[in-house]
């Protein structure tokens, strides 16, 4: 693009925002602009193409510094100064526009080398010729425009059971192109998480890097265990007599042997006992496995065992389990 196409493009209106935007809002807004009007969300539509070309250059030019600033100092100057190629004004056209560029010269007249000075600054000393890209710069992105485009994400699914979640595994699964690809399942995985597979997505139209293969992971529900961050839960019965006296009991484990805990006499119902190190094992640590006691009470008593505990209910304290919460409740 040459320089008197700067006095035609108004590249701050092109993208919507003010002249003292910030680098960072500046690539926020071209980032959302060229989503919206990227030819490959636009197939076929020329307005689309045209527009995400007058963005991406508008971007080109104000995301660079030096460019920005000489952008600023030529609009600056007014519509009034133009490149002209010859006749009235001609030579004075020149004279206008980079008089601020020649300043410290003496004020003398510009030779054929302060013009090859000002071309130089302008092309940056890239070797180059204008209209290709940036100033004398390879052209790179759609057509030249903006930097070359990151390829498209590609999003896949899959269901994987419990223990494998916990400890993870490699799985297969099948891409787009119906050829089969490996994902390694990190133990500790939870139900939701997503898995980024980096440069494995569609490729770039345009030279740039290839998207990612993002799985989104679902992980079926295990019957007896569920999942508390690393830790592990389980529900464990234990009998009337057993958290009244205490007792011994066995605890399932996920995939390994039982182990014994001691239910110390009075344990209420709710209570949550710990074993240390049997939850989930991964990278960021090892959880624990925790047993909330539940008092399982009986639904059919034989006649003995019904004139054992009204003799119980009999000799039990006259307390009110009740009373302090009916006590809360009123304030």
């Amino acid at each position: 693009m040459a320089s008197q196409d700067w006095f035609d493009k108004d590249f701050y209106s092109v993208l919507g925002v003010s002249k003292d935007v910030t680098d960072a809002d500046l690539k926020k807004t071209y980032r959302k602009l060229a989503r919206t009007y990227h030819p490959d969300s636009n197939q076929g539509d020329a307005t689309a193409e045209a527009k995400f070309k007058e963005v991406s250059e508008a971007y080109s030019v104000l995301s660079d510094p030096e460019q920005r600033k000489e952008y600023d100092q030529i609009r600056a100057m007014g519509s009034g100064a133009r490149f002209t190629a010859g006749g009235q004004g001609g030579a004075g056209g020149f004279e206008d526009v980079f008089s601020m560029f020649n300043q410290g010269r003496g004020g003398r007249a510009q030779s054929a080398e302060d013009f090859e000075d000002i071309f130089a600054m302008f092309n940056q000393q890239q070797g180059g010729s204008f209209g290709t890209g940036r100033f004398g710069q390879s052209t790179g992105g759609f057509r030249g425009y903006g930097g070359p485009t990151r390829g498209a994400d590609v999003t896949a699914r899959t269901t994987i059971d419990f223990i494998t979640a916990t400890k993870g595994e490699t799985i297969t699964l099948q891409g787009e192109d119906g050829k089969p690809f490996k994902v390694k399942i990190p133990a500790g995985v939870s139900d939701g998480q997503k898995i980024r597979l980096r440069g494995r997505g569609r490729p770039s139209p345009d030279g740039g890097e290839s998207g990612d293969v993002v799985v989104q992971v679902a992980v079926r529900p295990h019957p007896v265990f569920t999942r508390d961050g690393l830790n592990l839960r389980v529900t464990v019965p234990v009998t009337f007599t057993e958290a009244a006296l205490g007792a011994t009991i066995e605890v399932p484990t996920l995939g390994g042997d039982p182990v014994k805990l001691r239910v110390a006499p009075g344990t209420p119902s709710g209570r949550v006992l710990r074993v240390k190190g049997r939850g989930v094992q991964s990278t960021k640590g090892t959880g624990d496995l925790l047993a909330e006691v539940q008092v399982a009470v009986p639904s059919h008593l034989d006649d003995a065992a019904r004139e054992a505990l009204e003799r119980f209910h009999d000799l039990e304290p006259k307390e009110n389990p009740r009373a302090e919460l009916m006590s809360k409740a009123r304030g």
